[in-house]
Parts: structure tokens; sequence; C-alpha cells
């Protein structure tokens, strides 16, 4: 157990605090994310590509004005190749003031979780980077991964906001 993420956690949540996810589906996997950072889930449409991108970057949209970046979690997390049909759904996120589309599987349903509920994500070392995970917890028999969306869509390696500036003005 990482006492230095538990804390982290706990410390991001009060203790009794019930906060709600919302999961959703990447391969066989179940994932969930704060839903307070989800502004909407639309279906999958065509973006435009990106010269250059990383391959789990499909492109862009224009969302109502805003040019979105669409990142396609599967590639991402390496769970597999991704289908684009009429069920692909895209969430999009509300991430440091701005706007950023993911692509999963499917959206599973709303979970309301405690802080006591949510485990310490296990320590993978240089295998796996588990600064993403916010932690781990049970529900109805299934594991769900809780990603800490913040950290993932801005790292170095998406580049797609740079958290930076947005702590300076915090």
């Amino acid at each position: 157990m990482d006492s230095r993420t538990n804390t982290a956690s706990k410390q991001e949540y009060s203790v009794h605090d019930e906060v709600e996810f919302l999961s959703f589906v990447l391969g066989e996997e179940h994932y969930a994310l704060d839903i307070m950072s989800v502004k909407e889930i639309r279906g999958y449409e065509p973006v435009t590509k990106i010269a250059n991108a990383p391959s789990f970057i499909k492109g862009v949209l224009n969302l109502r004005g805003d040019i979105v970046p669409i990142v396609d979690l599967r590639m991402k997390f390496g769970v597999g190749s991704a289908t684009y049909n009429e069920f692909t759904i895209v969430i999009m996120l509300n991430v440091y003031e701005r706007i950023v589309g993911i692509v999963v599987d499917a959206v599973s349903d709303v979970i309301k979780l405690t802080t006591e509920e949510i485990l310490p994500p296990p320590e993978f070392g240089v295998a796996f980077d588990s600064r993403y995970l916010k932690g781990l917890a049970t529900v109805e028999d299934k594991m769900i991964i809780l990603v800490n969306i913040q950290a993932l869509i801005s790292s170095d390696e998406l580049g797609l906001i740079d958290a930076s500036n947005h702590s300076d003005q915090e």
C-alpha cells in the first residue's frame, strides 16, 4: 500500500464525503472518473486528423465553436484496438478550463463512493505509470479503476494542457 497516495486521496476529499463518479468501459475493464469534470456525453463523429500527433490523439472537432482534442483512452491505455461505430462514446470533459474529449467503449453508470471505499492504486514500478490512477474500488463484484483525468490530460506525453499555468492562478 502506498500511504502517500492514500493520503493524497484522503486530502482531496473529506473522510466521509460521498463522491460521484461516471463509470465507463474500455475493453474488458471498468473505469471511472470524477463526474464533476464531465461536460457531456456524445456519440463519436469523424474528427480532423492532426499531422504528427500520437496515435491515441484521434484529432480535433469543432464543438459549438470550441476546437476540442479527442483522445482514445483504449489506445492510450493499451487495452486493444478501437472500433468506431454508432455505439462508440465520447465523454467531453472540462479540464483546467479547457474541453477535451475521450473515446470510450461504453458509459456504464454513475456510482457514489466514500473515501473509505477507494483503495490506493498498487505500485507498478517502471512497467506502468500509476500517477493517472486515483484509486480502485469494488462495486457489485467489479473492480473499478478510478482515473485521475486531470493528471492524465495535463501529462507531458499528452501535452494537451499546460497545468502549470493553472496552478499559478490557484
